[in-house]
């Protein structure tokens, strides 16, 4: 009676879930029995009764009860006791065929069947918005989803809190999955990687995990900086990491800063890194901001029809809120829905006593003297010399650098920063903002420069 009601449910699940994942996940299980309305179910390893708890025991219970016609309450799945092969199975008598790697491969292309992150859907090319901080990226992440052949693996995405990794990398899996759906796309962050590590170990099944995450056609990894100082992790990463380079497999991995910056993490891994492509995403500017806040109040119009919304609302937001891109979006998710509950248009007045707390919290906190302090050390000058009288080029554009970014991370007035520049006029400090302003546009290194202490400051 079991086997006859085992195999309707098989049939049943084959037609569900398709010849691949049937033969990988479900063609292995036994039922055991049917009692008190719990059904017991037999499998072979650690790794697949985790797997298949998680994944197909709902539909399982559904089928057995209906098969039955008993209520179950549950189906409990336990893992194979080793048993003495039988002659007739040495001897070539017929047996069930156990899945093999390449169908075990096959089975886990439906996007349930890899052990990822769910994606975003919100998080799509269509609605990331590209200016100059992060056009680089942008671009090589759109290669990268074409799914083409390109010059460059891995893609190492690196930048600040709230300014695009984690939208481009959800954006790259949705775009590969539109274009190649047969492609096993695998997006995790690192933390999920070392959990499921240390479950392998823990379970000892660390050769289903090597087959799992080696067998993958795209390999995803969030916020690898967390495996840093993790030693059995990082090996893992490491071989992993080597396997699927040399498989010719697609990797895409982001951190919170370059590889060459991640304290305790092995020199090897940070030379496999620095091999593809490493592309920084810089803090916003004004222009980014302000099309950020764009798209999302036109999307937040059409949330709430009638609702008005004064002119220079968005600049003022886009000035002010210079933090990340998660805390600007945030202020204008709050700025909607107060204004929709109070009935109000949204005007300038209203958002500074909305949103006090963000305001406050976003005050640029620089002084003058750490700016000119952090760029007489970069350049290699003494602090003197930037208030001094000196006009030498090697000395003259350090001091146009600090009094940019005195005027851009400051709430200082020309007149108060050219005091602190030993006395200069504020017509001093504009022309060495517009010369700094035209050379980032000409200027590579300038602008690299300028941008590294940027970071620096802001950090």
């Amino acid at each position: 009676m079991t086997d006859k009601t085992w195999g309707q449910v098989q049939a049943d699940l084959r037609k569900m879930l398709g010849a691949n994942a049937y033969s990988a996940w479900i063609e292995p299980l036994r039922l055991m029995s049917v009692d008190k309305g719990v059904a017991r179910i037999e499998v072979p390893t650690n790794f697949m009764r985790d797997w298949v708890a998680r994944n197909y025991a709902e539909p399982i219970r559904q089928l057995l009860s209906s098969v039955t016609g008993a209520t179950l309450d549950r189906v409990d799945f336990t893992v194979a006791r080793v048993r003495p092969i039988p002659v007739a199975e040495v001897t070539g008598a017929a047996k069930a065929p156990r899945p093999s790697r390449a169908a075990a491969a096959a089975a886990a292309r439906d996007d349930g069947d890899l052990p990822g992150a769910a994606l975003d859907a919100r998080f799509t090319f269509d609605t990331f918005v590209v200016g100059k901080p992060n056009e680089l990226a942008h671009a090589a992440a759109r290669r990268v989803a074409e799914c083409g052949p390109v010059t460059f693996n891995p893609l190492f995405l690196y930048g600040g809190v709230g300014l695009g990794k984690t939208h481009l990398m959800h954006a790259i899996a949705h775009e590969m999955q539109v274009r190649q759906p047969e492609l096993r796309v695998l997006y995790l962050s690192a933390e999920q990687f070392m959990y499921r590590f240390i479950q392998a170990l823990r379970d000892k099944q660390i050769m289903d995990f090597k087959e799992l995450f080696r067998s993958v056609d795209v390999l995803m990894v969030d916020d690898v900086q967390f495996i840093a100082g993790k030693e059995s992790t990082q090996e893992e990463f490491f071989h992993t990491f080597n396997a699927l380079i040399d498989q010719n497999k697609r990797i895409v991995i982001s951190a919170d800063r370059a590889p060459g910056e991640i304290k305790d993490l092995e020199d090897r891994i940070k030379s496999r890194l620095q091999c593809g492509l490493v592309v920084d995403l810089h803090p916003t500017d004004y222009e980014l901001r302000l099309g950020i806040l764009q798209q999302k109040a036109d999307y937040y119009r059409a949330q709430y029809p009638g609702l008005e919304l004064a002119p220079g609302v968005l600049e003022f937001l886009a000035h002010r809120i210079t933090t990340n891109v998660r805390v600007l979006e945030g202020a204008l998710t709050r700025l909607f829905a107060f204004a929709s509950l109070v009935g109000r248009e949204i005007t300038l007045d209203l958002a500074q006593d909305c949103l006090a707390d963000i305001l406050r919290a976003s005050e640029r906190k620089l002084t003058i003297d750490e700016i000119q302090r952090k760029v007489s050390e970069h350049f290699n000058i003494r602090l003197s010399d930037m208030i001094g009288p000196k006009r030498t080029r090697t000395i003259a554009r350090p001091r146009q650098i600090a009094m940019y970014l005195a005027k851009q991370l400051t709430t200082r007035s020309l007149p108060e920063i050219g005091r602190r520049f030993g006395g200069r006029d504020h017509t001093t400090i504009m022309h060495g903002i517009r010369v700094i302003d035209e050379l980032r546009q000409s200027d590579p290194q300038m602008g690299e420069d300028v941008d590294l202490l940027r970071r620096l400051l802001e950090g």
